[in-house]
């Protein structure tokens, strides 16, 4: 990674911020450290500091622009979904098993509580406005739904998660649903949908 020579005032945040995302797609989170991205930004170990007080600090704000990536995805996407609201569910899902299997290392980051913190509130704004978008979109896809919206986001945000970290770790491999003949996972996701009733 070339390191920058020089950067205006107050570009240091951008810089080391972008360092360690670059950092993380290359060698995942145990490659994120903060000397680390201060060599690589070319500045010393303790400059840091200034912007993101320790690691967690500097991974939670990775984190959250990731969510707000994800975010600014579903809601492109809707823009061009029709009112179908099975689809518009759907393209929840869709962004997230895209992003997931684009970025990897960041997907798996965001689940870390061990390593971020899921209490900032700027963190905890980015996932709320996924959640609640989706929790919209459900409504109006199952007005008369035998349980409530949460169940339905919770068991499809746990279907679509499980389905990405086993892919991930590679215990699933990219198959195609035999009967259909679609991606196991659009195949999985047109059969959690038929729930919607």
């Amino acid at each position: 990674m070339a390191k920058p020579n020089s950067f205006h005032h107050g570009d240091l945040k951008r810089v080391l911020f972008d360092v360690a995302v670059s950092l993380l797609d290359q060698h995942g989170v145990s490659g994120v450290t903060i000397r680390a991205v201060a060599r690589e930004a070319g500045v010393s170990h303790s400059a840091p500091v200034n912007h993101y007080k320790d690691r967690r600090a500097l991974l939670t704000a990775i984190a959250q622009a990731q969510f707000e990536i994800i975010l600014e995805d579903i809601e492109s996407a809707l823009l061009k979904t029709p009112t179908n609201q099975k689809d518009r569910v759907e393209v929840f899902a869709d962004a997230m098993i895209k992003f997931g299997f684009r970025y990897p290392h960041r997907y798996q980051l965001l689940w870390r509580g061990d390593l971020i913190d899921h209490e900032d509130p700027q963190l905890l704004s980015a996932m709320d406005k996924i959640y609640d978008q989706l929790c919209d979109e459900i409504d109006r896809a199952a007005p008369r739904a035998k349980v409530d919206r949460d169940t339905v986001a919770v068991a499809l945000w746990s279907m679509v998660h499980g389905y990405i970290d086993m892919r991930l770790s590679g215990m699933f491999a990219p198959l195609d649903d035999k009967e259909t003949g679609k991606p196991r996972h659009r195949a999985m996701l047109d059969l959690f949908l038929t729930v919607l009733k």
